[in-house]
């Protein structure tokens, strides 16, 4: 196998905090010998676990690049036992372009695991922490949220293992985090995902979706601010105690979770995120954007449960993913 091209700035074995940089090479029309610099910030205090946080992995997705550079910046060392490795931008060129994917080579961060060394910049970022960075962690949280194109109601969530005992471990994080809503989730494509590379290396990994439509807010920002720290406090790697509430466990059981738009139009969402629906409710309406007078295509849900996710524009395409809809298990 080749050697990832990007270099750590870093030691990662050092203690003390440490802000630097992932530095890869990037020859392009206005720098020649230039390069992507990817911030991360490394605190290590003796020996003990690791934690690898990331936000951005898709790059108009707010919370974690909000969440992480402010704990980055106010971390102490002195209360770390182990090591805290931290990348508020995974997905750095997607981040500073306020694009899902790359603008380089249209990369999606979360479907190009495990990477290639000697592929294209998002293929050679996932091969650097396929190969390097979770080696070395024990425990890995990625924030997520809906982007532009979709909004959340805010959980954190973890996914169905083969190990039990892993994913015993995984749904005790993700109850440490105390988002308001936790979710054992059911993906609708996971081929190339950031979180079956780590769950397969038989770390403890969660993952959220903290709200979306491109930006963040104070609540989105403060949940995952807290979750954060509440998971590393959990894992024995910062000293404190947890801030906790009230939060209700959904489950994403089948396909029936989902909704598809069959038709392009308007977009009319008919039960706000949170709402609880039954099977057969009218969830929402796509009308012909051409003409008036015409009658609208109408979606109904397929299970009972809450309103977990929605489609955000207010146009919507054929294909799109209109609404999601998860459990109350029992």
């Amino acid at each position: 196998m080749k050697p990832n091209p990007i270099s750590a700035t870093v030691d990662f074995e050092k203690d003390g905090v440490q802000h630097g940089f992932l530095r890869l090479p990037y020859s392009r029309d206005d720098s020649a010998w230039g390069s992507i610099m990817i911030p991360i910030t490394v605190v290590k205090n003796g020996v003990g676990l690791t934690a690898l946080l990331t936000g951005a992995n898709h790059g108009e997705e707010y919370e974690g690049p909000v969440a992480l550079m402010e704990l980055a910046q106010t971390i102490d060392a002195n209360a770390v036992e182990g090591r805290v490795i931290i990348v508020p931008a995974m997905n750095y060129p997607a981040f500073r372009a306020a694009t899902r994917t790359s603008p380089i080579d249209k990369g999606n961060m979360n479907r190009s695991f495990p990477g290639r060394p000697d592929g294209t910049v998002t293929e050679k970022i996932a091969d650097y922490f396929q190969r390097v960075l979770l080696p070395m962690a024990h425990v890995v949280v990625d924030i997520h949220a809906g982007g532009k194109t979709l909004d959340f109601i805010p959980y954190a969530a973890v996914h169905r293992l083969a190990d039990p005992e892993q994913e015993a471990r995984c749904v005790a994080a993700m109850a440490a985090f105390s988002a308001p809503y936790s979710m054992m989730m059911l993906e609708i494509d996971s081929v190339g995902m950031y979180d079956n590379a780590v769950e397969d290396m038989g770390k403890i990994f969660v993952t959220t979706e903290l709200g979306g439509g491109g930006s963040s807010t104070a609540r989105s920002n403060a949940i995952a601010k807290r979750g954060i720290r509440n998971v590393l406090i959990h894992a024995g790697i910062l000293k404190g105690d947890m801030e906790t509430g009230p939060s209700v466990m959904l489950d994403m059981p089948s396909d029936d979770c989902f909704t598809f738009a069959r038709h392009d139009g308007l977009f009319e969402i008919c039960a706000d995120l949170g709402t609880t629906v039954k099977r057969g409710d009218v969830i929402a309406k796509v009308w012909p954007a051409e003409r008036t007078g015409a009658v609208p295509a109408v979606y109904c849900t397929k299970m009972d449960g809450v309103v977990t996710a929605r489609h955000f524009p207010g146009l919507i395409k054929m294909g799109d993913c209109m609404v999601v809809i998860a459990a109350i298990p029992g």
